[in-house]
């Protein structure tokens, strides 16, 4: 895979997510694989699914009430002979004549000689000398109340295309066409690298000064909400050599994504770390709030996951590099912020475009929306700001509210959040009852 050029360096929002998504449209989609239709749901499709039969494959009513001929129907109201019932999964055996009515339940299929429904409302069932009669008081056009045969797909028409993440809805439509197995894109490997000194794992008790590695289980949660299996890697201190060999170790997947270690102090390795082994960076850092220091990269390195493998450096091509260069794959790398809410703005914002790319689905557009803000806000010009956020009332009134927050390292606001308020870089104050753009989570 080849990439456009990109100077590295600090970009606006706009410039960095194009850079991700230009990145992620020459990803190659990865292997399949054959699982049961429940296995399915949340991976993407790897190759289409055909209509076994027309859907529907009769016409079907989509109102209780009366099939009829709408001939008969023009003038009312109109009294009609009833003649049967019909019920979903059942038929009646002759043809509606003149003057007749058949009770039909919906979903059932329309008796042959009927071309309306009339739904049950407008209609009065009662008894005469010659058995049961309909009185109709609203007329029905031909074809009113019936989905044709047929009329939402042919039998061997695509009805399910190659790449479509796998919804309910999706799986619904595979399951009416007898699919009770699917071929889906492998689940792309993403390797979640903590670093710092100051981390613990969660069975020990952090000291005075260190806190629980909270961000590789958030970080780990996203990408398994995206479709992908994430590699939960020890948590790296600050110490090159240490940090080297666990990205190393991390390059073994499709992506790797590291949190911490990417700003400007003196114990901020991740960067140094991955020049040296030959990585090129696409830009480090995005003028956003949270997560201004995020980088984004790619290092070429040989072998397979859950394999011996190493990073090709670039001075290195040995004797047979002709042979090395087609084994080699091109990781992707993300160096995210160690501040909770940082790492996980970033990786929705940038990640995931290539997580989406990896699993063999189309980079998902950013779930915006609008909404009236409750409260002003004001802030300071220059980024493009992803405020935490709570959004609340109807669908014809929502209004959003920033949480008070401490910052990018405040759990318990993002947790409280379920939305993000964007306040564009040019703007220092939003009022009150302004609309205003929210990224949803």
């Amino acid at each position: 895979m080849t990439t456009s050029p990109q100077s590295e360096g600090v970009l606006s929002f706009e410039k960095a997510r194009q850079c991700v998504l230009d990145y992620s449209r020459q990803i190659a989609p990865p292997p399949t694989e054959d699982v049961s239709l429940l296995a399915a749901c949340g991976r993407v499709l790897g190759e289409p699914v055909l209509a076994d039969r027309d859907f529907p494959p009769f016409p079907r009513s989509t109102r209780d009430g009366y099939a009829a001929r709408s001939a008969d129907l023009t003038a009312v109201p109109a009294a009609l002979r009833l003649v049967g019932q019909v019920k979903a999964g059942g038929s009646f055996d002759r043809e509606v004549g003149a003057g007749e009515a058949v009770e039909i339940m919906t979903g059932a299929a329309v008796p042959d000689g009927a071309d309306a429904v009339v739904m049950l409302e407008y209609t009065a069932q009662r008894e005469t000398q010659n058995g049961k009669e309909v009185e109709v008081q609203r007329a029905a056009s031909q074809g009113e109340n019936i989905v044709p045969a047929g009329a939402e797909a042919r039998r061997g028409q695509e009805i399910l295309p190659r790449g479509v993440r796998l919804e309910p809805a999706q799986i619904a439509m595979a399951a009416g066409a007898g699919r009770s197995k699917l071929t889906v894109y492998r689940q792309p490997h993403v390797a979640i690298l903590s670093t710092g000194d100051e981390l613990v794992e969660l069975a020990k008790v952090p000291g005075p000064t260190q806190i629980r590695n909270s961000n590789s289980y958030s970080l780990a949660a996203q990408v398994q909400a995206y479709g992908g299996e994430p590699m939960r890697l020890p948590v790296a201190p600050d110490e090159p050599r240490k940090l080297s060999s666990l990205i190393q170790a991390g390059l073994s997947a499709d992506m790797l994504v590291i949190s911490g270690g990417v700003s400007m102090g003196k114990f901020d390795l991740v960067e140094p770390v991955l020049r040296r082994i030959g990585a090129e960076f696409f830009f480090t850092g995005a003028l956003i709030q949270p997560g201004r220091p995020v980088v984004f990269g790619q290092v070429e390195f040989s072998g397979g996951r859950n394999g011996s493998s190493r990073v090709r450096r670039p001075r290195d091509p040995g004797p047979m590099a002709k042979h090395k260069v087609r084994a080699l794959r091109k990781i992707p790398f993300f160096g995210l912020p160690g501040n909770p809410i940082s790492a996980m703005v970033c990786f929705d914002l940038f990640a995931r475009p290539v997580l989406d790319a990896l699993a063999g689905a189309a980079p998902a557009r950013l779930p915006a929306a609008k909404a009236k803000l409750r409260k002003p806000v004001k802030t300071k010009t220059g980024l493009t700001r992803f405020l935490p956020a709570i959004l609340e009332g109807g669908l014809e009134d929502p209004e959003v509210e920033a949480v008070a927050w401490q910052g990018s390292g405040d759990l318990l606001a993002s947790a409280r959040a379920n939305c993000y308020l964007v306040v564009p870089p040019d703007r220092e104050s939003i009022v009150a009852g302004e609309m205003v753009s929210i990224l949803m989570r």
